[in-house]
């Protein structure tokens, strides 16, 4: 097997990334085994996103399934069509899915784009008015009159995010002042403010001609404003992900019961056409989905995201707004591991004899023993697996001409390179570690 079509970059990023027990950041589209089922059902929604659309998903999934690889095969898929992406982690200290306007902060530190890291917040609302002013000078407007044609511009642009956030507006104006200004203090403050973030200095505050902080309730109208600036600068739309909502079980139950309401008014705001350009995708276990510490504690939001999964999985609806990831079998498990060996050797010096002594016999080989090392729990093994595959196997492999792994290579797996989810998943009796 060989894969002519992927870039010397794209292959290094994804091996590295798998050498490090991480999942790779971009080249997700080469490993996504048994995803293709999916694709028309969530490409067609990402086309309605895209023409003004907004959509919800849930995604389900036991630790192990790939529901983090899932959400970031998606954002490739997104970025591809233009859209902007926020990945966000929920915790109950650093993002509590109550606090509406914790959760738009952290969307507008991780906003990323084709083009830009995060955070692509000033990048994008420069793009922004960028783009204004090219819509004004095309319509005639002189130099002389530009500011003001912009700022027209921009008011009809906002007039219906005016309505919701109207300080959202005010501080565009204040930034795009202080730009022609060439007041860089002032304008880097009032992007932060546009941001959420707290703390930010009221003298930039006064000149914006906002004040306060960033609230609950103010949140949803920021959120709005951000999609339209992020569409009239050319992007297609925006892919939120809140990853691990199951972390909400762990929470007290008055911040639980907050946090399960807020997630209902997102789906709510999201069905009601107050977001064109969002998807909004989650992730979590079966257990926050079907147990009474989770969804089923708040009857409409269980109601909201009932989906059927009593038929065979084969059957499952990708359409629905609930999503069911399988997990790993030993089969895909083994086929994952032959589709890193052959990415690896087509870019190796030494493909020939990477294929020849890291074989499919061995990679099944080696996929049953971190299995059985694992308690024989597949479903927790693909990160561990394709960890030792990378690091111990075929760098070895690659760089040692007389390496065999049958030979010369025992798995070991220590405490410490498990994550606290796989130790939790695997008790003491299970796991044989060679320390």
């Amino acid at each position: 097997m060989s894969t002519p079509s992927v870039s010397a970059v794209r292959r290094r990023d994804v091996i590295d990334a798998l050498r490090r027990g991480a999942v790779p950041g971009n080249g997700l589209d080469l490993l996504a085994t048994g995803l293709d089922r999916f694709e028309t059902a969530l490409d067609t929604e990402l086309d309605t996103v895209a023409s003004g659309g907004a959509v919800f998903k849930a995604v389900r999934g036991e630790y192990g399934s790939g529901k983090t690889f899932f959400s970031r095969w998606l954002g490739e898929r997104a970025r591809k069509k233009g859209f902007a992406i926020a990945e966000i982690q929920i915790s109950e200290t650093e993002t509590p899915l109550h606090k509406l306007e914790t959760v738009y902060r952290r969307i507008t530190e991780q906003l990323t784009t084709s083009s830009f890291p995060p955070s692509a917040l000033r990048p994008v609302v420069d793009a922004w008015f960028y783009a204004l002013e090219e819509d004004a000078l095309a319509a005639g407007a002189t130099e002389e009159e530009l500011g003001e044609a912009v700022a027209e511009l921009m008011s009809a642009r906002l007039g219906e995010v005016s309505r919701h956030a109207p300080s959202f507006a005010t501080a565009l104006r204040g930034y795009h002042r202080a730009v022609l200004d060439s007041d860089e203090a002032t304008a880097s403050a009032i992007i932060a403010w546009l941001g959420g973030q707290p703390n930010v200095a009221a003298a930039a505050r006064r000149a914006a001609g906002v004040r306060g902080e960033l609230d609950h309730f103010g949140a949803l109208g920021f959120l709005q404003g951000l999609l339209t600036v992020l569409r009239d600068s050319g992007h297609r739309g925006l892919l939120v992900v809140l990853d691990e909502v199951e972390t909400l079980q762990r929470v007290r139950s008055d911040a639980r019961d907050k946090a399960l309401n807020a997630l209902r008014q997102l789906i709510d705001e999201v069905h009601s056409g107050r977001f064109p350009g969002l998807y909004l995708l989650i992730t979590g276990t079966p257990a926050f989905y079907d147990g009474q510490q989770g969804v089923q504690r708040l009857a409409p939001l269980s109601q909201r995201l009932a989906t059927d999964f009593t038929t065979d999985p084969r059957f499952d609806n990708p359409r629905a707004v609930q999503l069911r990831l399988p997990g790993f079998t030993m089969d895909s498990l083994v086929a994952l591991g032959n589709t890193i060996r052959d990415l690896y050797a087509d870019g190796s010096a030494h493909g020939e004899r990477v294929r020849a002594v890291a074989d499919d016999a061995y990679i099944a080989e080696l996929a049953r023993a971190v299995s059985g090392t694992l308690g024989g729990k597949v479903g927790i093994a693909p990160r561990v697996f394709l960890k030792k595959l990378v690091g111990d196997v075929l760098d070895r492999v690659d760089q040692f001409p007389d390496f065999d792994p049958r030979e010369h290579y025992r798995l070991t797996v220590g405490v410490s390179e498990l994550t606290d989810a796989e130790r939790n998943l695997v008790s003491a009796d299970d796991i044989d570690l060679d320390l």
